[in-house]
């Protein structure tokens, strides 16, 4: 069997892994033989292109360290503050710096130089997320013709956010040097075949469209998982019922609204406030008979968007909490700290209402988790956005639109009163959804699908590339996550 090369921004630290895409990446490497590659996290006073080697916990990581002016360029710089708010159709939050560009190249182009010594004929080489969208450009211009795929974690974007983006016709053709793409959703698919159909209308009516090689660039939906079983064990575990119990004695009995979510302007956390204000301006009798946790550690905190939706939402909790709070009870709690996977687990049982309602979204892992935590016997009600890519594929969540705060609230009271035996009946088919698309599966359909094409564009042989057509795109996709059946 191929090893795999796993590579993104940053390696894996120390001890267990914390997130399901860690632990789904580990034992695929673990199955496989290879290494992680990425950014060590520190800094050097000049570039490197040596790569140091460790092994932690059984895993090979290869890594090499930033100066300090690459990182501002390449992360914090055109990664996080040009492409991150244009992929999520915030373009109106875009700081266009000339200089970025040149970093967030010289970044790749070091990762490409350090990694390429370590790389053998056949292994398969896997990029994770927009940080590195050009890696398989500078990692062909080396010379390497191994099978290399890209998974983009967060929305591809619309044709007019995609042209906003400086150097975007550089970054398509980059993505089509790989063999394949992967995307969360149907809708990012969808997205990138309509900026074709746009240039091929341009094009018809006179004008010079983007040059774009198409080749033979698989792009398809792979919806990620977690791993919801392993939630439901972990909502048992002695820890995850020590935060149950203590959190279910401080709300003495009222109902639980959970949300979780890194504080970031793409989760809609001040929308959501106001729809729960909402729920209580207009369903006076669910006051004091409800209580709502807000759990949002800081993100990305020296970014200055990310101070302002800081401060947003600290003016939105403060106006909810002053106009309906009494001496006995605040209706919301709003905490700034990150918590353990198993203390998240014993309040996504404990919760009647999982509330995830981002403005848009690649999948959202919190609404698999908080499916996967459940009671069978009593389960709770997910309201989810319309604009996270679980959307395509829970439907049997009460699906809302995040910009409404009134079909938000009435979502939220439909939930706090719905029969248990419709809570139930929801429940188990979201389950089993959650199942089907769980992070092991997600691995295995990728990696199968690039693997799997290894007759057509193997080492040496990838074929020419033609000119922007539309339609080439994505004929193996379909909703519903079609990719974990390949």
């Amino acid at each position: 069997m191929s090893r795999l090369i796993v590579v993104s921004n940053r390696i894996p630290g120390k001890g267990p892994a914390a997130g399901g895409l860690a632990v789904a990446l580990r034992k695929t490497l673990g199955a496989r033989d290879g290494f992680w590659f990425g950014w060590s996290g520190s800094f050097s006073d000049a570039p490197s292109t040596q790569a140091r080697f460790q092994t932690l916990d059984g895993l090979r990581i290869g890594s090499i360290d930033l100066t300090r002016a690459d990182h501002q360029s390449y992360y914090a710089g055109f990664s996080n503050s040009i492409l991150w708010p244009a992929f999520h159709l915030r373009l109106d939050l875009t700081d266009i710096q000339s200089q970025w560009y040149g970093g967030y190249r010289r970044v790749n182009r070091l990762f490409a130089e350090a990694m390429a010594s370590h790389v053998e004929p056949d292994d398969i080489i896997w990029v994770h997320d927009y940080h590195l969208i050009p890696l398989a450009t500078e990692l062909r211009r080396l010379g390497l013709r191994n099978r290399i795929g890209f998974y983009l974690h967060i929305p591809f974007p619309t044709p007019d956010a995609l042209n906003a983006i400086p150097h975007h016709e550089d970054l398509l053709n980059d993505l089509l040097t790989y063999d394949l793409v992967g995307f969360q959703a149907q809708r990012d698919v969808a997205a990138f075949n309509e900026f074709i159909a746009h240039e091929e209308i341009y094009r018809q009516a006179g004008g010079t469209p983007v040059e774009i090689d198409l080749g033979d660039t698989v792009l398809e939906a792979f919806p990620i998982g977690s791993d919801p079983d392993a939630f439901a064990r972990l909502a048992t575990s002695p820890n995850a019922q020590k935060m149950h119990k203590r959190v279910e004695r401080s709300i003495n009995g009222r109902a639980l609204i959970l949300g979780v979510d890194r504080l970031d302007y793409s989760k809609g956390l001040p929308q959501r406030i106001q729809a729960y204000e909402k729920l209580l301006e207009t369903n006076a009798s669910l006051r004091r008979k409800v209580h709502m946790i807000q759990i949002a550690p800081p993100s990305r905190d020296s970014i200055k968007e990310y101070q302002a939706i800081s401060d947003e939402l600290d003016t939105a909790v403060g106006h909810l909490t002053g106009r309906f709070a009494e001496p006995d009870w605040i209706p919301l709690t709003y905490v700034k700290r990150a918590y353990s996977q198993t203390s998240l687990a014993g309040l996504y049982r404990l919760a009647r209402v999982g509330l995830v309602t981002p403005l848009r979204d690649g999948m959202n892992l919190v609404a698999h988790e908080y499916i996967g935590s459940q009671r069978p016997d009593d389960p709770g009600v997910l309201v989810l956005s319309r604009f996270a890519g679980a959307a395509e594929i829970f439907h049997d969540a009460l699906i809302v639109n995040p910009f409404d705060a009134d079909e938000t609230a009435e979502a939220l009271r439909v939930a706090l009163t719905m029969p248990l035996d419709e809570r139930k009946q929801r429940w188990t088919s979201l389950m089993d959804v959650a199942r089907l698309h769980n992070v092991d599966n997600w691995a295995d359909s990728y990696l199968s699908r690039l693997s799997g094409d290894a007759d057509r564009i193997g080492p040496g042989a990838r074929a020419p590339r033609k000119a922007l057509t539309a339609g080439h795109v994505s004929p193996n996709s379909a909703p519903g996550g079609t990719a974990l059946n390949p």
